[in-house]
């Protein structure tokens, strides 16, 4: 069979692969290596990108940040981050209409900026701020929703693992990348308020009721209590996009930080400990075996010849460089829907980002990457909360059960328009992202 036909009967093969549950990362395995056997034709060059295929994608300097990251935000969880940051929100926006969301889509924020997960974010803050939304009489659906919208802000805002491995795959900066995702991810969370104070207002029983406003000396306690998050939040970030130390370096100070920060809230003992490396070890693993076998997959890809045709294709067309963006874009809303995230970035960043390096936006090649990263970044957050599979409403529900999914379903919608909304402005105002950059 030709190399090329080959190729794309394999995206609905793995379609239909994960649609049967087989996990993404052995799915895309298997695909590549049967279609490396059938391009080459014979076993012996499959035999020898096996033996060299792990060494080559895993002796990678840069993936060393994944479990560093993925540590730091198991010992946050454990040093009580989460409630304090819930807490240090509901001071000050607890009184206002939907004021109790609001704190849970800040918490989400502020957790977000240590943790580097979506889903981890949703199920920590879920733990936290479910309970009280539900107790102060909120809708399920607009808790849920909030909840589930908040946890997307884990991966948008630094660090973020999803932003570490496009960095890796289309070799850009990871500074400049987490800088340039500052604002957007500002931008999210406002936007996310936005939508809970509309939602209160045409929906005035959906708010449940408003806290007491709470005088500025409990207010300012409930703010010291949070701010070694903003220190550990700064010196990572911070150190990393001044120089002072490299990404890796930058993750590893941030996984002592955090431990060091729950060791001394009593936080941690020794099976706590045990159980955050193994946690760590279980979510490396499965981001490793999805790297592996999107590497496999891809070298596939190659040998095909796919991504270079298909280039060549969208260039002969005669199509404007932002109606070829926005097909992108739309394809990963689309898509979305069915696969995780990290997946996404490493199956398809290797075929759209040189299609889309060979087009004229009007920006610097490198201002271009780092654009175009954070705008997939945030259509594939939101096909974490995209019915009907979006991950994090799971996740939410998986707490909630006696939330019904329609309820769910229902009131992610809002926030799901308001990321559209946001993709848009990113899209046409492209300064916006690059502010941090620029300034």
């Amino acid at each position: 069979m030709d190399p090329l036909v080959l190729a794309a009967w394999s995206f609905p093969v793995l379609l239909l692969l994960i649609f049967l549950r087989v996990p993404i990362g052995l799915s895309m395995l298997a695909l590549g290596l049967l279609g490396s056997w059938l391009v080459y034709g014979s076993a012996a060059p499959l035999l020898n990108q096996i033996k060299t295929l792990a060494y080559g994608t895993f002796s990678s300097h840069s993936l060393s940040i994944v479990p560093l990251f993925l540590l730091m935000g198991q010992f946050a969880s454990l040093g009580g981050v989460s409630q304090a940051l819930f807490k240090a929100a509901e001071a000050f926006l607890g009184h206002r209409k939907g004021g109790i969301a609001m704190a849970a889509i800040g918490a989400c924020a502020g957790f977000g900026s240590i943790c580097g997960s979506s889903l981890a974010t949703a199920a920590t803050m879920g733990q936290v701020a479910l309970p009280e939304l539900r107790k102060a009489g909120y809708d399920g659906g607009l808790a849920s929703g909030a909840l589930a919208a908040g946890g997307t802000l884990g991966i948008l805002i630094p660090p973020s693992i999803v932003l570490v491995i496009y960095a890796i795959l289309a070799e850009q900066n990871i500074a400049k990348l987490f800088a340039a995702a500052f604002v957007p991810g500002i931008l999210a969370a406002l936007g996310y308020m936005v939508v809970i104070g509309i939602v209160v207002r045409l929906s005035p029983g959906s708010g449940g009721r408003q806290l007491e406003p709470m005088p500025w000396p409990e207010r300012l306690r409930a703010l010291r209590a949070v701010w070694p998050v903003l220190l550990i939040f700064i010196t990572v970030i911070g150190g990393i996009y001044t120089g002072l130390f490299t990404p890796t370096e930058g993750a590893a100070v941030g996984a002592v930080a955090t431990g060091l920060l729950a060791w001394l809230k009593r936080g941690l003992d020794r099976g706590k400990v045990l159980r955050a490396f193994e946690a760590t070890a279980s979510g490396t693993g499965m981001v490793f075996l999805i790297v592996l076998g999107a590497a496999a997959y891809n070298t596939f890809l190659a040998l095909s010849q796919l991504p270079q045709e298909l280039a060549s294709w969208v260039g002969g067309q005669g199509l404007s460089p932002y109606a070829v963006l926005w097909a992108i874009l739309v394809f990963y809303l689309i898509f979305g829907c069915v696969m995780d995230s990290l997946s996404m970035i490493l199956l398809t960043i290797p075929i759209f980002f040189p299609m889309v390096s060979g087009l004229d936006f009007g920006l610097p090649p490198e201002e271009m990457a780092i654009w175009f990263g954070i705008l997939v970044l945030i259509v594939v957050e939101v096909g974490l909360i995209t019915p009907p599979v979006g991950m994090n409403l799971f996740v939410i529900q998986s707490m909630a059960p006696d939330i019904a999914i329609r309820d769910t379903y229902r009131g992610v919608w809002p926030f799901v328009a308001s990321d559209l909304i946001r993709v848009i402005l990113l899209v046409s105002f492209p300064t916006i992202t690059l502010f941090v950059l620029r300034f």
